[in-house]
């Protein structure tokens, strides 16, 4: 996309921020009140009188109401790690009666584990420490609404900018979906699925997975499979393997390093959480792949995408896992509502962070 940037552009630029939350012509930088107001008593207004907001307990925010047609060019947003997964960012379109994106918080840019890892991806970027960053185009007609909901019983304090453009986005635009699964274990003999019963016409455009692993040994020989349009019994795609599919080759591991992190532009594995020999007692890993150079088209919809879980047994036996995994699958869709799972749960999301023999409290 590097050559557009040299195009003149017919739409116009705004931004919604705290100190400037409906993202009108001329109003950032009024805000007479809010979290900064207290450090900004000898400067005034226009001196960071409102850099965040606070998002109460079992409420939700709205980071965003947009008037289209128009596209959402960059989201970044931060907030303390113990909220990453306890937020549920969710997005609709065009006045949809459900959102088409509803994810949690940390997982939508690539952090489920609740710790931070650098992520240097082509849409999505983790800096240091927390500084999220989605490039994910949003495009919209009528309108479109962004907001976070806080499912824990803490406050938590979050800044955020969205960064939009107004003007025609053209008929063949799609919408962006991301849906949100855990398997925790995942049972005995079954398979973990990705998205199920999606109709329309699009393309899978992404998957982010967190997986803990909850038996030694490897656990990553499973394939993924994509079933378009009208597949039944098979897929039109199979992969050859967890790790091929995430990029990478031979069990992640580098002779004399084990497991080891990467982060490309289209697929990485940016975090390997390690035992510490007591609460932190399994191995965790977050891994993503962009399908932006590949995306994988349909025509009539995707009826399924599933991974298996698989390790060794002896004998050379693949042994079917009971693992934790928690996927993210971003499509796009030429709909703004697609069968969806149900919404996450605070006990549903919930990971144990090490720190003592039970998670925080939240």
């Amino acid at each position: 996309m590097l050559h557009d940037i040299a195009t003149i552009r017919r739409t116009e630029t705004r931004s919604i921020s705290p100190e400037n939350p409906d993202g009108a012509r001329g109003g950032g930088g009024r805000a007479t009140d809010g979290t900064g107001a207290e450090s900004a008593r000898d400067l005034g207004p226009g001196w960071k009188v409102s850099p965040s907001v606070d998002v109460a307990p079992g409420a939700t925010y709205d980071l965003a109401r947009i008037t289209g047609p128009g596209r959402i060019t960059h989201l970044w947003i931060t907030t303390h790690t113990d909220h990453w997964r306890t937020l549920v960012l969710r997005a609709t379109w065009d006045d949809a009666d459900e959102p088409a994106v509803e994810v949690p918080y940390g997982d939508f840019f690539c952090s489920g584990w609740g710790r931070f890892a650098q992520v240097s991806s082509q849409v999505v970027a983790a800096n240091p420490n927390g500084g999220f960053n989605s490039y994910w185009p949003m495009p919209f007609r009528r309108n479109a609404h962004l907001t976070l909901e806080n499912t824990s019983t803490v406050p938590a304090r979050v800044y955020f900018q969205v960064t939009y453009e107004l003007g025609d986005v053209g008929d063949d635009a799609a919408y962006l979906h991301a849906q949100w699964r855990r398997s925790n274990p995942l049972p005995d003999g079954e398979t973990h699925v990705l998205l199920e019963g999606v109709e329309g016409r699009g393309h899978y455009a992404g998957t982010y997975l967190a997986w803990g692993a909850n038996a030694p040994g490897w656990w990553g020989e499973g394939e993924i499979k994509f079933w378009i349009d009208d597949d039944t019994d098979h897929p039109t795609i199979c992969g050859t393997g967890t790790e091929d599919y995430f990029g990478g080759a031979w069990n992640f591991d580098v002779p004399g390093q084990g497991y080891t992190a990467f982060s490309t532009p289209y697929l990485g594995m940016p975090q390997v959480i390690r035992p510490d020999g007591l609460y932190d007692s399994q191995q965790r890993f977050g891994m993503y792949r962009w399908h932006l150079a590949d995306p994988i088209t349909f025509r009539t919809g995707l009826p399924r995408v599933d991974i298996q879980a698989l390790g060794w047994r002896s004998g050379g036996r693949y042994l079917p896992l009971h693992d934790d995994i928690a996927s993210t699958a971003f499509f796009y869709l030429d709909r703004p509502t697609a069968a969806r799972p149900p919404a996450p749960t605070h006990d549903a999301m919930e990971v144990h962070l090490g720190s003592g023999a039970a998670p925080r409290a939240s």
